[in-house]
């Protein structure tokens, strides 16, 4: 894999399908639509999803692609790909609440290894490097000119006041008992796969998911995550989240900053 020319084409891919978001978000108003297992899906969905698969394809035509927006690249049965969702937390989005993102990962051997993810509304680009560390990017986000990056690091964090970040539409009263066995300082509420992000850029330790995910919502942020320093572990066996998995379904699962002691 030219790590090199996958960091370009990611980044750059990104920022379109954001701009294209953002054009829709704008607008006075945009249709959403039930998709068949009942999520929401707009038209910035479709427009992103588009603008990413056709570079990605033109790019990497050898590399099979998992998009969430595609059906039919759903039935795949691969360990090495790349892997998009064109537009976490559309509920956010057709909320007009910022917390909404653009993720793609190279999954390789079935662990994420490199990651975008990309909040257009908030401004903020998490990414990995070439070199496997991750970073945000700051500036003006030319999709052909990168800006001032600063490394991004897990935070050492303290078991006896741990920053929690919990979903902010998918939270639940079982999260809520899991949370209780810890002892938390803070809990903060944030949509899609920013939560990964914040770990990895040491705003908060302990992610816990106890609810519904597919691959193609976590890959690119637990790529960030990892390259950070991070991990995200499946919650029953504490083993590494793998990827790959038959229908691209994801257990529950704990990202965490590694000093954070799990309970079981």
């Amino acid at each position: 894999m030219d790590h090199e020319k996958l960091e370009t084409v990611l980044r750059r891919l990104a920022i379109l399908a954001g701009a294209r978001i953002m054009e829709v978000y704008h607008s006075p108003d945009f249709e959403v639509r039930q998709k068949d297992d009942a999520s929401p899906v707009t038209e910035a969905d479709l427009a992103a999803d588009a603008v990413i698969a056709e570079g990605l394809r033109v790019a990497f035509p050898d590399l099979p692609l998992v998009t969430e927006e595609q059906a039919e690249t759903h039935s795949q049965s691969v360990q090495t790909f790349l892997i998009v969702d064109p537009l976490d937390g559309t509920k956010e989005f057709t909320r007009r609440r910022g917390d909404f993102t653009v993720n793609i990962a190279l999954v390789e051997n079935g662990l994420p290894t490199r990651g975008v993810v990309l909040a257009p509304a908030r401004r903020r680009l998490f990414r990995t490097r070439a070199d496997g560390t991750a970073v945000e990017e700051s500036g003006a986000l030319d999709p052909d000119s990168p800006g001032a990056a600063r490394p991004l690091r897990v935070a050492v964090p303290d078991n006896g006041a741990l920053r929690v970040v919990a979903s902010k539409s998918h939270r639940d009263a079982a999260t809520d008992a899991y949370m209780a066995r810890y002892d938390v300082a803070d809990c903060v509420s944030a949509g899609s796969s920013l939560k990964f992000c914040l770990l990895a850029a040491g705003e908060a330790d302990f992610y816990p998911r106890l609810g519904r995910t597919m691959e193609w919502d976590t890959a690119a942020g637990h790529a960030v995550l990892a390259a950070a320093g991070g991990e995200v572990l499946d919650f029953d066996s504490h083993a590494p989240l793998r990827y790959g998995k038959p229908g691209f379904a994801n257990p529950f699962f704990l990202a965490r900053a590694p000093g954070v002691v799990l309970e079981r």
